[in-house]
């Protein structure tokens, strides 16, 4: 008989962290916080600095880190608009020009780290300068909208669930397949956890790295054209706070800032949390959005120790045994 698998111990710290939000949220605000309309508001929001995180995420657990996949995301919407804007008809074209757009921004990415051995954190800090400057080109500075017969696809809904959700959710089942049941998702493991003795093993350390980052990019570019979907419009700097919010959620959802470990479904209830947390702060005029950058700031500290306390107790029980 098969033993039952062990839930992981972070999912259930953020899922007791998620009630626990969502209960003192009820219980002070009342039907101001738990209404449909609240509720579906705050859906399509997290959908796209979600997917972002997510990119992120897989990039962390590869060993690395795309800082670059808030502004892979605003090129790609631009693309996208502008290509929509020369037909009305042209939604698919579109669509496909994003996510060609975005694989190849995540294979130069995996290019530079990968090849070219340059430190994540600085080919990517470089890559998002020249996606930005690039979408600042195309859309010649200014912001790219009028892209109405695509818009209204933020605003329909299945059994009232926002299609923009259902995309997420959508998402997180195909990556979270991939990153925990497929090999390339296991290489992307090992790699993080220790790319040396990848190579030693016959792991073609170049190939994954740069497939990671292509898959970033684009899940990156499902996130701005999700964003074109609900603002109509895209923007070369739309967005510039969700970097640290893409690495907040990616660590608070568990995952390893040296690589190696992490799981999707963490990232995605994060994702969730910071959305609620978010969501309530907005209803006390009293706190000006001036300390949101300072709370997300210390929540990432904060989180950062936690881990790091858990992890270094782990060890120590390890080297016990």
């Amino acid at each position: 008989m098969k033993k039952a698998k062990k839930i992981d111990g972070n999912i259930l710290r953020l899922l007791a962290i998620f009630v626990i939000i969502l209960a003192v949220s009820g219980i002070t605000k009342g039907t101001s916080f738990l209404n449909v309309g609240n509720l579906q508001s705050m859906a399509k929001t997290l959908t796209e600095y979600g997917l972002m995180a997510v990119g992120c995420g897989i990039t962390m657990i590869s060993g690395g880190i795309d800082l670059s996949t808030v502004y892979i995301a605003n090129l790609c919407g631009i693309l996208a608009g502008l290509t929509m804007n020369e037909s009305s008809s042209s939604i698919v074209l579109a669509i496909i020009v994003a996510l060609v757009v975005g694989a190849l921004c995540g294979i130069f990415n995996g290019f530079l780290v990968s090849v070219l051995k340059i430190p994540a954190m600085l080919a990517t800090l470089g890559t998002y300068q020249l996606y930005m400057g690039i979408a600042v080109v195309a859309s010649k500075g200014s912001t790219v909208s009028g892209v109405t017969s695509f818009s209204s696809f933020a605003y329909m809904t299945v059994a009232g669930i926002p299609m923009p959700f259902i995309v997420f959710v959508l998402m997180i089942v195909v990556i979270s397949f991939i990153m925990g049941k497929t090999k390339f998702g296991k290489r992307i493991h090992l790699v993080g956890t220790n790319e040396k003795a990848s190579k030693f093993v016959g792991i073609n350390t170049v190939s994954v790295l740069i497939r990671a980052y292509m898959l970033s990019g684009i899940v990156s570019a499902v996130a701005g054209l999700l964003s074109l979907s609900r603002i109509n419009s895209a923007k070369a700097d739309f967005g510039s706070s969700y970097t640290m919010q893409t690495i907040l959620i990616s660590v608070l959802g568990g995952i390893n800032p040296d690589g190696g470990f992490g799981s999707i479904p963490g990232v995605a209830i994060a994702v969730l949390i910071l959305q609620m947390l978010s969501s309530y702060l907005n209803m006390f005029p009293s706190i000006s959005n001036y300390y949101r950058d300072l709370i997300w700031g210390v929540a990432l500290i904060a989180v950062l120790i936690m881990n790091f306390t858990i992890e270094k107790r782990r060890m120590a029980k390890l080297s016990q045994k």
